[in-house]
């Protein structure tokens, strides 16, 4: 009897990890859209630039992602190996968008746009947590 609550419960706990990497695959396919989108129409790219451009910001990108895990714990060692790896990569956004002025828009883009997902994460999160005594009482008077 033991062995069929063990099999039961392993296959309810397959069920769970599996909805759960769904979810997170189909919230990553969104920000990786709404990124796409939001620097496309920042940086008004034109259909050749953005055939030679992606490639190279999600090289960029995954070596900031990188540089994240590898710095987790020392915020200055990773905000040096950021500049670092902006530096090594500005040629090749330049040799892409022209000039400067396109290449610094596309780093500004990509700060506001970082605010952006971090502000919305906070909503959320903030409309996730249980009311406060006081709020509670409030909601119960209206």
């Amino acid at each position: 009897m033991k062995k069929i609550y063990v099999i039961i419960l392993l296959l309810f706990l397959h069920c769970y990890i599996c909805v759960g990497q769904t979810q997170q695959d189909s919230s990553s396919k969104k920000i990786e859209a709404v990124r796409k989108a939001y620097m496309a129409k920042e940086l008004s790219l034109t259909p050749d630039e953005s055939e030679k451009f992606w490639p190279v910001y999600n090289n960029y990108f995954s070596e900031l992602k990188k540089a994240r895990r590898d710095y987790q714990n020392d915020e200055v060692l990773f905000e040096e190996k950021a500049v670092e790896i902006r530096k090594r990569y500005k040629g090749d956004f330049k040799k892409i968008l022209n000039r400067d002025e396109r290449v610094n828009r596309m780093f500004v883009s990509e700060k506001k746009l970082k605010d952006l997902f971090k502000k919305e994460l906070q909503n959320r999160q903030k409309n996730k947590r249980p009311l406060s005594k006081q709020q509670f009482q409030g909601k119960q008077r209206n």
